[in-house]
């Protein structure tokens, strides 16, 4: 680390008391800025998921000198927060954080999304979801049904990936080895429409991507029509779906033009409330 560089980052803010007597760094809001930057850090370690990057390229990438970068991470290697690969020097989110991760719930990022589901819902007139991204799958963890409307509860379920406009929401927005992991064995047939063809899903998945939404046409239950659209971090992962979807009298084939573009819209605005989680 050269001098420059250490004067540099050693007066980048003021020092403030903290309750009993200790003083941190932090910015004029009040907000300790080596911690700010560290979690920066690691929000930009887990977007290079599965193959990580290097102290240099997560320096730039978020816009601090390589001598901060290094030690910030170097401090969070320390707490198994991030881990570095002795091959590549390249930095991968850590098993804590994943330890963490297996307790934590849904509520914050349920707690900012639910408004725009509830104005989904109600300007469609139809049912929203939210289902998140766990490592097998989709779980749905929010729904807005309007009132008049008698739906199926999809709460805490998790369903074939294939055979629901979430799910190839999903693998559509996934690295393809990834999307072929989570499609090994046979693709089950659930009604008439279930695409069980690999290539033909492929060519699918190809078209979802092109058009930026899903769709779905009774594949899991036969008079379940709808739309969904991935929620996306700052690298394009997708981390949650937001979908639209009814019986198929009310959510015909031809309202999917008009309704995925609402439920692209809300996928976008719940990303961008799911930034300062």
């Amino acid at each position: 680390m050269s001098k420059s560089e250490r004067t540099t980052d050693d007066s980048e803010a003021p020092e403030i008391t903290e309750p009993g007597g200790t003083s941190a760094s932090a910015s004029a809001s009040g907000k300790v800025q080596s911690l700010e930057r560290a979690i920066t850090l690691l929000h930009a370690t887990a977007d290079s998921a599965p193959d990580g990057d290097t102290a240099s390229n997560l320096a730039a990438r978020t816009g601090l000198n390589r001598a901060t970068a290094w030690r910030l991470l170097s401090t969070l290697e320390q707490y198994g927060l991030v881990e570095r690969s002795p091959v590549t020097n390249r930095y991968t989110i850590g098993f804590a954080v994943a330890r963490m991760a297996s307790v934590a719930g849904f509520d914050g990022l349920i707690r900012r999304a639910h408004g725009t589901l509830r104005r989904v819902s109600e300007q469609t007139g139809e049912t929203a979801n939210l289902a998140v991204v766990q490592q097998l799958g989709l779980t749905y963890v929010d729904e807005v049904t309007p009132p008049v409307v008698l739906a199926a509860k999809w709460l805490g379920r998790q369903v074939p990936i294939h055979a629901t406009s979430t799910g190839k929401a999903l693998l559509a927005w996934l690295p393809a080895e990834e999307a072929q992991a989570l499609l090994e064995g046979t693709l089950e047939a659930y009604t008439d429409t279930t695409i069980t063809d690999r290539a033909r899903l492929r060519a699918e998945l190809a078209e979802t991507r092109e058009r930026g939404y899903s769709v779905c046409l009774g594949e899991m239950e036969r008079n379940l029509y709808g739309v969904s659209a991935p929620v996306l971090g700052s690298r394009g992962r997708p981390f949650a779906v937001v979908s639209i979807w009814g019986p198929q009298d009310r959510v015909p084939e031809s309202r999917f033009a008009a309704l995925g573009p609402l439920a692209r819209a809300a996928a976008d605005e719940i990303a961008k409330a799911a930034e300062t989680l």
